[in-house]
Parts: C-alpha cells; sequence; structure tokens
C-alpha cells in the first residue's frame, strides 16, 4: 500500500463519527497502531503531518505529538539536555543510556507528560509519532503497558515503523523496523487495535 492509499484510509477511518466515538471497544484502551515499513519512515511523518491539517481542516480537534520531542522536553525541563549534549562526546554511551532511560521512564516521567500533552480540552484524536527515534531507551509496549483506561477519553493512534501481531493464544507483540520483537503484551487493557484489520 502506498503512503497516498495509507493516508486515504486513514482519513475516512479517523474522521469518521463511529471512531471518534470510540464505538465497538468493550473495555479496551482506545489505543490504535497504525504499522508501516520502517524504510519509509520520512515519507510516513510526511504523510502524517498532512493527514493532521486535512483532519483539522474539516473541524476535529487534534493533538500531533513525537515520543523524542517529549522525551526532549522532559530532559529541558530538568535541565540536563545542555549537559548530555555537551559531554556526549567524552561519556560513556551506557551513562547516557541510563539517563535517557530514566527521564523517560513512561510511569514517572513520560505518560504523565503525555497526558499533560493530550490535554483535555475538547481534543478528539491524537496522533503519535516517534518510536523508532526513542529506541533503544524507550519501546512502545512500556507506554502501552503504562496508560490506563481511565487516562484516555478519545482515540490515540501510534505510528510504529515495524509490525504489530496478534497472537492466537492471546495477547499481542510489536517488532520495531520488523526485528526487534517486544515481550508479549497479554493484558486486555493494554492491547492496542492494529489499525491494518480495523473495520468501521
Amino acid at each position: 500500500m502506498s503512503m497516498h492509499e495509507l493516508s486515504e484510509r486513514l482519513f475516512k477511518t479517523l474522521s469518521h463519527p463511529s471512531f471518534l466515538a470510540m464505538k465497538g471497544l468493550a473495555n479496551e484502551v482506545p489505543i490504535f497502531i497504525q504499522t508501516y515499513e520502517p524504510a519509509h519512515e520520512d515519507a510516513a511523518r510526511r504523510m502524517v503531518t498532512s493527514l493532521a491539517h486535512r483532519l483539522q481542516n474539516t473541524g476535529i480537534t487534534l493533538k500531533l505529538l513525537d515520543l523524542f520531542n517529549l522525551v526532549l522536553e522532559e530532559l529541558e525541563e530538568h535541565q540536563i539536555l545542555a549537559d548530555l549534549v555537551r559531554d556526549e562526546a567524552n561519556a560513556q554511551k551506557v551513562e547516557i543510556l541510563e539517563t535517557l532511560q530514566n527521564y523517560s521512564d513512561p510511569k514517572t516521567h513520560l505518560i504523565p507528560r503525555l497526558i499533560r500533552a493530550i490535554g483535555d480540552d475538547g481534543v478528539q484524536l491524537t496522533l503519535i509519532t516517534g518510536p523508532g527515534r526513542v529506541f533503544p531507551f524507550l519501546r512502545t509496549h512500556t507506554i502501552l503497558e503504562s496508560l490506563q483506561p481511565a487516562m484516555l477519553r478519545h482515540p490515540v493512534v501510534i505510528f510504529f515503523p515495524g509490525e504489530y501481531a496478534q497472537d492466537p493464544a492471546g495477547g499481542s507483540h510489536l517488532r520495531l523496523f520488523g526485528t526487534i520483537p517486544s515481550p508479549r503484551i497479554s493484558n486486555p487493557y493494554y492491547r492496542a487495535t492494529n489499525l491494518d484489520h480495523y473495520r468501521l
């Protein structure tokens, strides 16, 4: 499927009143995963930006967020981003990775920032990019496991460079870049809906 075809399908789905009203989700969190080929990262990012503008032009109130930018905001707020950049050449990679992991920890840092960024001021839809840019210090499955049903009052779509597969025995797996598997996600509250298979 081309990026244009994907954009058209997503526009039709994401702008539909039933999707925005989260009908048919039962008790699951209204999180959706849209996969794409990792090699198409730049085209996918342009497509998502264009899609967001198109949806906004129809009157839909949405937020477009990037996980990498959220992590940078967290580092800036704690006044360590400049130090990290300054010391990067001389620091051990493991030290940098540990710092990034600490300040992007979903439960204590990223999820609270994400929820604040999403807001509750009439937002109908949130689009999230950047899972590939925050690897390996932050993995998408940890975000899914940290989000609670009560946190979200509208659909959230995460654009993921890789594969998202349902396990026949229950649960699901994210494979970043198509090769790096996440642990099995088995709790139904944390399973995101695969937009490749979503039908209105």
